[in-house]
């Protein structure tokens, strides 16, 4: 599910769009992944995790599959005029974590924490919103950002073969290839 949800569904949503992208451009396409991506692996053998499941594996597996899909599509887009690029909107108060099970004696001590020292919704949406209008990253495409800055990647982020491979593999899963 988590697969599904956090890049097979952007990858065929992105493929159904790319007509109009190109033929509006110059346009952008924003992802958004996380710094999670880090603890993940692309285990071609079991993808959707049917094989063995861990919620943090699955989720960091999902993220790094959404860097590996935005360097591949920019390199598919070279010369189009419409750009892609992947961020890391910071921790965000969101309830997103509504799933999370925190004892009630914590719960407090938690919601000052994440207060003090999480992002607001506003503030995780800025680099989005920097990818998606400013004029400093006209022409900008592949390469991934935090806190409206573009940042260094690990050498499994950037894994050509491997990111070709995933875009394969996912023509198939969503059915746009048989």
């Amino acid at each position: 599910m988590q697969f599904g949800v956090n890049h097979l569904g952007h990858f065929l949503l992105t493929h159904l769009l790319l007509g109009l992208l190109k033929s509006s451009a110059p346009s952008r396409i924003v992802v958004v992944s996380s710094k999670l991506y880090k603890y993940g692996e692309i285990n071609f053998d079991d993808l959707n995790s049917e094989k063995s499941y861990s919620r943090s594996s699955a989720y960091s597996r999902s993220k790094l599959a959404n860097i590996l899909f935005t360097r591949e599509l920019a390199r598919r887009l070279e010369g189009t005029g419409v750009t892609v690029n992947v961020l890391h909107p910071g921790i965000v108060r969101t309830n997103l974590g509504r799933h999370i099970n925190i004892p009630v004696l914590v719960k407090p001590l938690f919601n000052v924490v994440s207060w003090a020292f999480f992002k607001s919704p506003a503030e995780g949406a800025q680099t989005s919103v920097y990818l998606a209008s400013s004029p400093e990253v006209e022409g900008v495409s592949g390469k991934y950002f935090g806190d409206c800055k573009e940042e260094e990647l690990l050498p499994k982020a950037m894994d050509d073969l491997v990111g070709r491979k995933l875009w394969d593999i996912s023509e198939v899963m969503v059915g746009l290839i048989r």
